[in-house]
Parts: C-alpha cells; structure tokens; sequence
C-alpha cells in the first residue's frame, strides 16, 4: 500500500522476458594458439590463398626443398613431380566413404529450374543463329565455348602431389617432427637457403588435413643407409605436434638415397596450370644443372602432360656457407641470444668469435670505447642489461668492415646463360654479376641477364625475377626488378625498342637475408636504395654489351643493303656504258676521231664484239665484291679484328707524270670497273 510520495516496502517483482537490466558480461578467458592453428587459420600468409593457389605452393615448396637437399651434398638434382588428378568417386573410396545418389536435387547449389534451363538454351540458339548469319556473311566466326555443367561449391578437385629427388635424405627419427611440427626445421642459421619460415611442407600437410582429412607419406633414405624410413602422419593443429599413424624401416636393395613425399589436396589445376608450368620453365633457368620431370595425369581427361626439363651441364654452384652476423646488423633480442649461447668465457672472445669483422685489435678498441665498467677479461655472463643496451649502441655507431659475399652461393653467369639459351633460344644474349655488396648488414649479389628474340617470348618486356634461386612469379608490379627494368632503364639508348623486340630480362638476387615483402615471399620491395641501385647497375651493364652487339649487326646489315642496292643497278649502269661505247666506237670507224692509244683500243675491241653488255656486267659485279670486301676490311680493322685477308692485296705505286682524267668519260668507267 501506497502512502504519500512514498514506496512500498515490498518490491515489485517484474515481468519475466522484460527485464530492462543489463546483463552481466562473462569474464574473456584467456586462450592461446599453436603455431600450426594460426597458420591453418591464416593460411594466406603462407601463399595457400585458394586452392589453385594450394596446388601451386604445395608444388613449389616440394621442388625447392628437394633441390636444397640435393646441392647439400653436391649432388646434380633430378627432381621428379607428379600431379594425379582424383575423380570424386575415387576420392571417397579412398576415405572409405560411399558414393550416394541424390535424393532431393533442389537442395544441391548446381540445381537448374525449369525456367533457368529455358532461358540458357535460348540464349545458346540465338547464339547459334549468329554464328550461323556471320558465317553467311563470311565474317570471322569464334567458336562458341562448349556449355559446362555448372559446378556446385562443394564439388572439389582432388589432386595426389608426389615429388621424388636424390637429395641428402632425413634422419628416421627426424621425420616426423619436421613434417609435423610448424615452425621447426634446419634453415634457421645465418645462410643463404630457398625457405627460412619452417612451413613449406607443413602448410601443405595442414591444407591436407583441412581439405581431405588424409596423411601425408613419407620414404626417406640416406646415402650408404640399407633401410628407408616409411612415415604415414598427419599434424594435431591445436598442440602442434605430429601424429604418426605409421613409421618403420624398410628394405633398400637399390641403394636409392634422398626423399619421395606424397600428399593429396584439394585444387585447381584448371586456373593454375600456366602458373606451375612457368614456375618450373623458370627453375631450369636458373638451375640448368638439375633435371626435372614433370607430369600431369588425369583420370577424367585426355588432357595429360609429360614435360623433360633436361639437365645442360655439371656445374655447380658452390654450397652455401653459414656465417655469423655482422655488428650493425643485430638488434638487442639477437645480442642476449647470442650471449646466451655463446662458449665463450669473455667479451674479447665473444666479441671476436660470434661476430665477423672483428678482430682481436678491433675487439680490444671496442671495448675500450664501451667505458671502464668493461674488461677483455670480463665474464660474458655477467653482462647487464644495461651493458647489452651500451654494446648494442656501440654497434650501430662505431664503423665495421663490410661483409664478404664468400658465404653466398649465386648461380654464376655460366649457368645463368646457359638457362637462358636451353629455355628461351634467343637471338642474343648478355649476362652479368656484381661483387657482393651489403644491406643492412647482409652481404647481397645481383646477376643479371638480358636476352633479346627467342622462342615463346613476347613482344616487349619480359621479367623474370629470382631471390636465392627461386622464381618469384606473382605481385610482379610492385618488385624492384620490375620497377627498375620499366622506368629507370632507357632502352631506346641501347638501340633497343621497348615495345617492338622480343625483350627477357632475368635478374637473380642472393643474400644471407632477402628483404621479402610479407611470408608469401612473393617480391622484393622497391624502398631499399642499395639494391634498386644494384639491379640497375647490373641490367644496365647487360645493355653495354647488347648494345656494342647490336650495332655490329647493324653495320652488317647496313652494308648488304648497300651490297643489294649497287648490284640492283648494275644491268643499268652497265647498259648505258655500253650503249655509249658503241656510239663512239662508230664515231671512231667513220670519222677517225683523234683517240689516245689505249682509248682506241678500247674501242676497236667493242667494234669487234670482244666487249659486250655482259663484259661490262660482270665486270661492275667484281667491283661491287671488290668495294664490298675492302670495306669488310675495314671494318674488322677498326673493330679490332686480327684476321689476315683471304687474297694478296697488291698496291700500285705512284706514277710521277700526271694525266688530265675525265671522270665522265665512259672509257674512264670500263677502265675502273676493269
């Protein structure tokens, strides 16, 4: 009960469902993520973006790892690759599942109505009928794409990947934790290899397990090993630790070494075979000393590829070399690192041993410079922190050596050429390769090579880009090489044309750390002056030499012209010197002109016909040779060609009485020409 302005003691219960008081929020917990479920969340990261995108990284990162674990041991690669395309129905035999009929069709996303089916076939005949007119009419008729059947969104392709080389190898009891677990694997060191992140196989593993729920398997053998490791795993995303359904030891009466992994995906061979096939096209390039067979086989097809990409040579580069980091290259988390790890007792040999550029004079001088709070013979465990912070400023002020490029492994100008003539036949071609050079510390080395023509070249520019020799195939328009090759180079001043010749320009760039733009590895930015500087340099030295080849070939071409256009007046020239001579010697035989001896001659030998029109032609064409080959001559002399003349050349010597010559005269004319 109410009373004046005042409240009820008892509260008013209110209506459940209309509750105006806020809900309390739950407390957040707080979770954590493997390695491997934030990249199998974030699989982009990784260049696993779709799957024609999967079928290509999955390719790429198989081919790579086997050519590392070749030239690890120096031997020549032979990589093998198959892609085996799996129809639906084997696909589900291969999971145990049945294949079943569909019952109620509306429910499936390629379900057709009746009215969507009238429309398609309208528009197929009208199609048809103006084909049929245009082809009346004798216009140009395209061909009409055959009709597909409409492919739902969750029919997939499935693809068995299988790369097989005769590389190093993998330890049995390694296997599967450098399958199985991210983010582990033995290119963490401070040297030039094609992978550093630890995914690569691992990615495709998981897109395995996302896509198809399948292992991957695993034979391994290494040299002078009797038995090869068989692995069947697949990967627990949330613990990131393998999960090994079968490993033992087998037979190897062959004594077969290096790798054969085989995994099955989901893909699109469809959208990402150029892709594949330009990606391989583009690793014999750059290492001719490796064979790789690639094939494509499909079950639903006769669209089936076989590709050799034969070896050219047995020449090598060199193994990479680990090194140690460079002083103004590392950062306080890598000097605690280091220091942690180091077996060295004191600062002088931690200073000496676990950086390059520093030596005992150096070290002795740094360590003055540091203060007095520091000693040569000061434990290096005993560092502070604010002793690291004092090294690390040390560092990046005092003034270091650059590195030396010894630890790089370029593919050399020999194989680089060579790439390019076994893959593209061009007509010309030039190469190039820097000194080492240092960014941020890192040594890097840029080759270069130019080729102009060749065989499936286009017309134009035609880039193909390198980093540790590995092909760099896609965000192309934002890669320093592409940059450099369209807007710093002037083409026209090589006597190149830009737009018109069949232009490919290969660049290479090796280095202990290649600057990527994102995990994608995908290209190298433009922002970094000392490579942009580089690339150019190395593309311009490139041109020097096509340019002095070109015009070389110029000249040549210049003096065939000038061949082609003398001989195409000779039958003139020679017709009218001869009509003339005739007329005078008549004049000679009626009037007895007054005539030099020689003239006169000359005359009564055209009056009895031992001088003819073909006398004269043959003539002019000797010297046509004759001018044609003294300017060869020339030419190689000035050019600096040591190459002694086919024929003795005979010089007349100077007559001491000097005659009036009427360079008009016709006799003059038969008298040079003869």
């Amino acid at each position: 009960m109410e009373t004046g302005g005042g409240s009820s003691e008892s509260p008013v219960e209110p209506k459940k469902g209309k509750s105006k008081i806020p809900r309390k929020a739950k407390e957040s917990l707080l979770k954590q993520k493997s390695p491997a479920e934030f990249f199998a969340e974030n699989k982009n990261i990784a260049g696993f973006d779709n799957p024609g995108k999967c079928l290509y990284t999955t390719v790429r990162e198989l081919v790579e790892n086997s050519l590392d674990s070749a030239e690890s041991i120096s031997e020549l690669p032979f990589v093998e690759i198959t892609i085996e395309e799996i129809g639906k129905s084997k696909f589900n035999s291969m999971i145990g599942l049945v294949d079943r009929e569909r019952v109620d069709e509306e429910l499936y996303d390629d379900y057709e109505t009746a009215k969507a089916r009238e429309k398609r076939l309208a528009k197929e005949a009208r199609a048809q009928e103006m084909q049929a007119k245009n082809a009346a009419l004798g216009k140009k008729v395209k061909e009409q794409p055959s009709a597909k059947g409409m492919k739902g969104r969750g029919e997939a392709s499935f693809y068995r990947v299988t790369c097989k080389d005769n590389g190093k190898g993998m330890p049995h009891d390694d296997i599967p934790n450098m399958f199985g677990r991210v983010l582990s694997g033995t290119k963490y060191g401070l040297k030039q290899t094609r992978g550093k992140f630890g995914l690569g196989a691992k990615m495709a593993l998981i897109w395995s397990k996302m896509s198809t729920g399948l292992p991957i398997e695993i034979s391994s053998s290494m040299k002078n090993q009797n038995y090869i490791s068989f692995c069947r795993l697949d990967i627990d995303i949330h613990r990131n630790v393998p999960h090994i359904h079968f490993h033992e030891k087998r037979k190897n009466d062959d004594r077969w070494h290096g790798a054969e992994i085989q995994v099955v995906i989901e893909g699109n061979w469809t959208t990402y075979r150029s892709k594949m096939l330009h990606y391989m096209r583009q690793m014999a390039v750059i290492t001719p000393y490796a064979q790789f067979l690639f094939k494509f086989i499909s079950d639903t097809s006769d669209k089936n590829v076989t590709i050799n990409f034969a070896r050219r040579t047995d020449v090598m580069p060199p193994v990479p070399l680990e090194t140690k980091h460079h002083p103004s290259s590392v950062d306080l988390l890598l000097i605690k690192r280091l220091i942690a790890e180091t077996s060295k007792q004191n600062l002088l040999q931690f200073l000496q041993h676990e950086f390059v550029n520093i030596g005992k004079a150096h070290a002795e001088r740094l360590i003055g410079e540091m203060g007095p709070e520091f000693s040569p013979k000061m434990p290096i465990k005993s560092l502070t922190d604010q002793q690291i912070v004092r090294i690390h400023q040390l560092f990046r002020q005092a003034k270091f050596d650059d590195p030396t490029g010894d630890c790089l492994s370029p593919a050399g100008e020999y194989n680089l050429r060579l790439g390019i003539i076994k893959e593209l036949h061009p007509d010309m071609v030039a190469t190039y390769s820097s000194s080492a050079q240092v960014f941020e510390g890192h040594p890097f080395l840029v080759e270069a090579g130019v080729s102009v023509g060749g065989k499936d070249v286009k017309q134009g520019l035609n880039i193909f880009r390198f980093a540790n020799r590995i092909p760099l195939l896609f965000e192309q328009g934002a890669d320093v090489v592409t940059r450099t090759a369209l807007k710093r180079i002037n083409w026209a001043s090589y006597k190149i044309n830009q737009i018109q010749d069949k232009i490919g320009v290969f660049v290479s760039i090796v280095s202990t750390k290649i600057p990527f733009k994102g995990t994608g590895k995908e290209y190298i930015g433009d922002d970094i002056t000392e490579i942009a500087t580089a690339v150019k340099y190395a593309i311009q030295q490139c041109c020097i030499q096509l340019k002095s080849k070109i015009m070389k070939k110029m000249q040549a071409r210049e003096q065939q012209e000038r061949k082609r256009n003398l001989s195409k007046y000779i039958p003139d020239a020679s017709g009218a010197v001869y009509d003339v001579l005739r007329e005078m010697a008549q004049l000679h035989a009626s009037k007895r002109k007054c005539f030099e001896e020689e003239d006169a001659d000359i005359l009564e030998k055209v009056s009895a016909r031992l001088i003819t029109k073909d006398t004269l032609t043959e003539k002019l064409a000797q010297h046509v040779e004759k001018v044609d080959y003294e300017m060869a001559l020339e030419y190689a002399t000035q050019s600096g060609v040591s190459e002694e003349p086919r024929e003795d050349i005979y010089i007349q010597t100077l007559e001491s009485e000097n005659k009036f010559i009427d360079f008009h005269s016709p006799i003059f004319v038969f008298r040079l020409i003869s």
